[in-house]
């Protein structure tokens, strides 16, 4: 109980998620307390379930059904039981105690009735709980070694019909039959544990393609069919390393369920894990098969994961490249991939002679990977070759002309100490653009924005001009000009105001004052500020009816 304080709730669960608890302190109900477990429901955007677990080895804990609980976090509904209950701390330890009292009392009375009266009662739960008669059902089947009966019962526990309308499980009743589908699960480690591993196999095997058919209609948005996929795969691995099947046969079941026979996305098996199930013979049939598949289909996706995947562990880089160089992508994506791998098994020489590669055969370079294009280019800074860099910086530039490729052609161009001609030769394709089109590339005349990145206002003013630009760049031109061209700026800042005083809202509004000021500073500096005083009355007299503006600009003084 010592664990159990606001400042351990607050520990748990961080700072945000605490002051967000306590705005639920209404909307807990149900509280139940026991020896050492409290639970309750958490109204929140759904009802959540929420357990906080009292005196445990590692202290105070906690679990909720809701999305961030599901990830393992103490989350706010959390908070909110944890904090409903301190606010009560003289009747938690009679509760306690009472729980614990009424477990012994039930104990007792179970341990005085006769076989006969337990089955009675037995029999009445089965009738009135259909979840437990399943559960009991299946344990009988597997005791009497009955596989076709636990087969059975296991397709009823997957079957969606239940909780299907039209065929398909709504997003509220997806917890429901995830919990019955985790009981099937559940029986089949359970036949693992009673000596029945073989068979668990078996079993596992058919439910995989049980739940993928039965994801298909499923509104699993919280992910709880992924977790119950996650323990089969994880049942089907034990199963196997408990009966120690025939390696060529599981062998070939690994590769079939690695390229789609299960395609389901949800129980993710993992050939590697079962090395030590497969031995020698198996882990190279495993190989044999999955090299087998991959020459019949090198550009399919599952054929390539899993020989990647086993080259990998096999430390065979050149079985890794082979497979990435028999579908080599166009933009030089591939390319990188393997100069990494390279560079990874320090083989510097081929890892540069594939990236310029990649380069050379991309059949455009406007839409070559730009990461390739960045991993040359740091490849030969550090051979110490700027020339090279420049080269490949101008080219990149030449086929995407785009601020950012001016910028790292200046970048490079300066490391090499030749910006001053590079500059004008790229300043002379972007002029080129910008009289061709007028408006240039998307997102506005890329001329406008490398001189303004340049500090060379005058000249980006100029192009401006001459070529056209969006009002972002002019709005950035006048501000960077105001000092020494205030006439012009101030001819933009007006220009820019009349669209806004026909438009509402608080971010209009800001941006509307922001030009007011800008105004104010030219006038100012025009010595003009009496123009200012009637522009500004004549605004507010027109605007007087939006009051938001009238208090920003009061707040301003404007």
């Amino acid at each position: 109980m010592r664990d159990f304080t606001e400042a351990s709730l607050k520990t748990l669960a961080g700072a945000r998620s605490f002051e967000r608890g306590r705005g639920y302190l209404d909307a807990v109900s149900g509280v139940e307390v026991g020896d050492g477990w409290i639970t309750a429901s958490v109204h929140g955007t759904e009802r959540y379930e929420v357990e906080l677990t009292l005196g445990g080895p590692g202290g105070l804990s906690g679990d909720c059904d809701c999305p961030y609980g599901l990830e393992g976090n103490f989350c706010k509904h959390l908070v909110a039981l944890g904090l409903t209950v301190l606010a009560r701390p003289e009747s938690l330890p009679r509760q306690r105690k009472a729980a614990r009292g009424r477990a012994q009392d039930l104990d007792g009375w179970l341990s005085a009735r006769s076989k006969d009266e337990l089955l009675t009662l037995v029999r009445e739960l089965i009738g009135e709980d259909r979840q437990l008669r399943r559960r009991l059902e299946l344990r009988a089947a597997s005791a009497r070694g009955d596989l076709a009966a636990v087969r059975a019962r296991i397709r009823e526990l997957l079957d969606i019909g239940p909780f299907a309308q039209y065929g398909y499980v709504e997003y509220a009743d997806a917890r429901a039959y995830a919990d019955q589908a985790g009981q099937a699960v559940s029986a089949i480690g359970a036949l693992t544990g009673s000596g029945r591993a073989a068979d668990a196999i078996i079993l596992a095997a058919e439910a995989m393609k049980l739940l993928a058919q039965a994801v298909e209609s499923v509104d699993d948005s919280d992910g709880w069919l992924g977790q119950v996929g996650a323990v089969l795969a994880d049942a089907h691995l034990d199963a196997c390393r408990a009966a120690r099947p025939d390696p060529g046969e599981l062998a070939r079941w690994l590769v079939g369920h690695a390229l789609g026979e299960v395609d389901d996305g949800l129980t993710d098996v993992d050939p590697l894990d079962y090395e030590d199930v497969l031995g020698d013979e198996g882990m190279a049939l495993l190989r044999k098969l999955a090299v087998e598949a991959w020459q019949g289909n090198r550009r399919g996706w599952a054929e390539k994961d899993l020989m990647e995947r086993l080259a990998k562990a096999g430390g065979d880089v050149d079985a890794v490249i082979a497979v990435h160089a028999a579908d080599l992508a166009p933009d030089g994506h591939t390319h990188l991939v393997i100069a990494r791998e390279l560079d990874t098994a320090r083989r510097p020489d081929e890892a540069l002679s594939w990236a310029e590669r990649g380069v050379r055969e991309a059949r455009d370079l406007a839409a070559v990977d730009t990461a390739l294009v960045d991993h040359l280019c740091d490849r030969y800074a550090q051979a110490d070759r700027p020339a090279d860099v420049v080269a490949l910086r101008r080219d990149h530039f030449g086929a995407r002309r785009t601020l950012l490729t001016y910028q790292q052609l200046r970048a490079a161009a300066r490391a090499a100490d030749c910006w001053p001609a590079e500059r004008e030769g790229a300043l002379a394709l972007l002029r080129a653009d910008a009289g061709q089109r007028k408006q240039g590339w998307y997102g506005g005349p890329v001329l406008v924005d490398a001189l303004l990145d340049d500090k060379d206002v005058d000249a980006a003013w100029q192009a401006a001009t001459e070529t056209g630009a969006h009002d972002r760049q002019w709005l950035t031109l006048s501000d960077q000009a105001r000092a020494t061209r205030p006439a012009d700026a101030l001819g933009v800042y007006l220009r820019l105001v009349e669209p806004l005083t026909k438009q509402t809202g608080n971010a209009i509004y800001e941006q509307l004052v922001s030009l007011l000021l800008s105004i104010r500073d030219c006038h100012r500096r025009l010595g003009s500020p009496e123009e200012f005083t009637g522009y500004v009355t004549a605004l507010r007299s027109a605007q007087q009816r939006k009051r938001n503006l009238m208090r920003l600009m009061d707040e301003h003084r404007l």
